[in-house]
């Protein structure tokens, strides 16, 4: 086998190549041309089959597999590969005949009981590459075979087609690890970036931080197993244990602009480091985390001041107190009815009049793509259309077979505001605590929010209000099912305020006395010393801030869960849909009660793959695992139209499935603005 380095493409290259073509990989040569990937070193390596050679990309100077092929080994030029970048694509990673085996090389550790540790590689494919199980062992064969020997090899398939295909191939001739395996119990994983300096405060049980809540500050970066959801507005947060990107309190984290990690080992850092209670630089990237403590003169004598801004509000309209079908609401009723209402109303619309443009994500350019319609195309199952109507009505066809809107009616803002009329000590509480909140009185905030929220409680409903309220019950054959009673403010899904877990919902509501008592309990949470706080913190103002409520029956769910349109932990990644879900209703999730099932699906070149088990063990069967596939491109498809006229900015969609297999959305919001 002959080595040899390439040279530099140009006399005017000022970065050493020290790509290796033929070369036998030892740990030497991999770390020297090795970059760093999710916390992990890791090498790209091309295998030309028909010179029986392989390449190993120097990643300073190398980033992209194509871009080496094209220039390097057939002597293209780049404009000449991006005018025919698809089709070379699908040379490199679909042909079934293809010259090249595209992969990455990962370097990771493992330790045994005796705590020792030792290396091993791991060889997978793009998540794109539809190479079959036979193509697969050619490629981990070849890799293994020019290897350093005292270096274990695995191959991670890359989708669940890859997990397929190899199913019947032994794993005593390929040894292989799945994503889920490698990286669910991995011991750092970047939640949202970002970076704090304050005062790191570790409790080990909910107990310790229940003792110490009280005195937890602003400039506090607080780390615990789990992060409880009423968690106040610190520095930084710090997970020890398992938790999922899509946690009420992560996406808090995104919406507050805070750092959020996964550090399994901070009890060890703590105790290398001397941190425990001291102050820290906490950074998060895509691709590391760091804790380091501060020197005693650069710490500061006081918390740092919060930066108030004021977010200006829609102006809310009171003026109507009647209750209105879901179906019947708009995006412009939001002013009315809360975001949430108007979101289901519109996707009811969406659904219906299949009238949207469903596809402007995939008409943004890519480059060097100026469009992903022909991506978009191919998921659909229809050849690429000359007319971009057709496109259109094709993905209105698929959201629309795919997805459904739930049933349910919208109680407007009018309600809460004739309530609060209709009570001189409901009036008397508010003024109070607007005075509270004038006066910056914060030992005042909580009795006064927690007595106006009992007022809420046992206040005697107007007649004309709880006709309303009641006139959400289902009637006919439907009469007496079970409801669910969600909130719908003005106050949330904002640009810097999410407010995601802040609001109450009420789950399982039998009867009208129930319904009445749901709707002010829902009311109560507008006012409760955590949402209060928060806003003020924000800059929102009480006077503000008013809430609607969705009544909806309850529909059985055999899996419920979230998806956001983005990779949370990549956000540069404009391919891939986050999906979490666990048996059962989507709260289980949102609320944390249960690890979900997570997954990655490719709503580009298609694809799927299974980032971590959670709570359950075992993975989804492969049949439903399709059925997810269609829900997260459903899920792209809508975010064309919801977050229009910026189409990048992902959703966060609640959904459930029936025991039939049908999709339910039961709520559509912006994703961490």
């Amino acid at each position: 086998m002959n080595t040899a380095i390439v040279p530099p493409a140009a006399a005017t290259r000022s970065v050493t190549d020290r790509t290796a073509v033929g070369a036998r990989l030892a740990l030497p040569l991999f770390r020297s041309l090795s970059g760093s990937l999710a916390g992990h070193p890791y090498l790209k390596v091309v295998v030309d089959r028909a010179e029986d050679t392989w390449h190993l990309l120097d990643t300073a100077v190398h980033p992209f597999h194509v871009d080496y092929i094209a220039t390097r080994v057939l002597g293209m030029e780049l404009a000449e590969l991006d005018s025919c970048l698809d089709a070379f694509n699908a040379s490199v990673y679909t042909a079934p005949d293809r010259r090249f085996l595209l992969g990455v090389l990962s370097l990771h550790t493992d330790q045994d009981t005796q705590g020792r540790r030792w290396p091993f590689l791991v060889l997978e494919t793009t998540e794109a590459d539809t190479m079959d199980g036979p193509l697969l062992e050619e490629f981990y064969t070849f890799v293994r075979h020019r290897l350093d020997g005292r270096l274990p090899l695995l191959l991670k398939p890359a989708n669940h087609g890859q997990e397929h295909a190899l199913a019947p191939i032994s794993d005593v001739r390929v040894p292989r690890i799945l994503s889920h395996e490698l990286f669910g119990h991995r011991t750092r994983t970047p939640l949202n970036p970002g970076e704090a300096t304050g005062r790191l405060r570790h409790f080990r049980t909910t107990e310790e931080y229940v003792a110490a809540a009280g005195a937890l500050r602003g400039s506090d970066i607080l780390a615990m197993p789990c992060l409880p959801d009423d968690v106040p507005r610190v520095a930084g947060f710090i997970n020890t244990a398992a938790t999922t990107p899509l946690s009420h309190t992560n996406v808090l984290a995104a919406g507050w602009g805070i750092p959020n990690a996964i550090v399994r080992d901070l009890d060890r850092l703590i105790q290398a480091g001397s941190l425990a209670g001291g102050w820290v630089r906490y950074r998060v990237t895509e691709d590391d985390i760091s804790l380091v403590p501060i020197v005693p003169a650069t710490v500061p004598t006081t918390a740092p001041a919060r930066h108030r801004h004021r977010i200006r509000l829609r102006t809310p309209l009171l003026d109507d107190i009647s209750a209105r079908s879901l179906h019947r609401l708009r995006l412009a009723d939001q002013n009315r009815y809360g975001t949430k209402a108007a979101h289901l109303g519109e996707l009811h619309h969406v659904l219906h009049t299949r009238a949207a443009d469903l596809t402007a994500f995939h008409g943004q350019p890519r480059p060097p793509r100026p469009d992903l319609y022909r991506h978009l195309a191919a998921r659909l199952g229809t050849t690429h259309p000359a007319a971009p109507g057709e496109l259109r009505s094709a993905a209105a066809d698929f959201v629309a077979e795919t997805v459904g809107a739930p049933d349910g009616v919208a109680l407007p803002f009018g309600l809460q505001h004739r309530f609060v009329l209709s009570s001189p000590a409901l009036r008397e509480g508010v003024i109070g605590l607007r005075a509270a909140l004038d006066g910056d009185a914060p030992e005042a905030l909580d009795p006064l929010c927690r007595r106006l929220q009992q007022l809420v409680r046992t206040t005697t409903l107007p007649d004309e209000v709880a006709r309303e309220i009641l006139r959400a019950l289902p009637t006919g054959p439907a009469a007496g099912r079970r409801l669910v009673v969600r909130s719908s403010a003005n106050a949330e899904d904002l640009p810097g305020f999410s407010a995601a877990g802040l609001y109450t919902s009420v789950t399982s509501v039998h009867g009208a006395d129930h319904l009445l008592d749901a709707v002010r309990e829902v009311w109560a949470s507008l006012l409760s010393p955590r949402s209060v706080r928060l806003r003020h913190e924000a800059g929102i103002s009480l006077d503000d801030t008013y809430m609607g409520v969705i009544v909806q029956p309850y529909v059985p769910a055999a899996l419920g869960g979230v998806l956001v349109t983005c990779n949370p932990t990549r956000r540069s990644d404009f391919r891939n849909v986050f999906l979490n879900c666990s048996p059962g209703s989507p709260e289980a999730v949102v609320d944390g009660t249960a690890l979900p099932l997570q997954y990655l699906y490719n709503t580009v070149e298609g694809g799927g793959r299974t980032v971590a088990l959670g709570a359950s063990g075992t993975d989804l069967p492969a049949a439903t695992r399709e059925r997810l596939a269609h829900l997260a491109l459903a899920g792209r498809l809508l975010q064309s139209h919801f977050s229009a006229p910026d189409v990048d900015h992902p959703l966060d969609i609640e959904w459930l499935m029936t025991d039939q297999g049908t999709f339910h959305l039961v709520q559509i919001r912006p994703y961490a603005r």
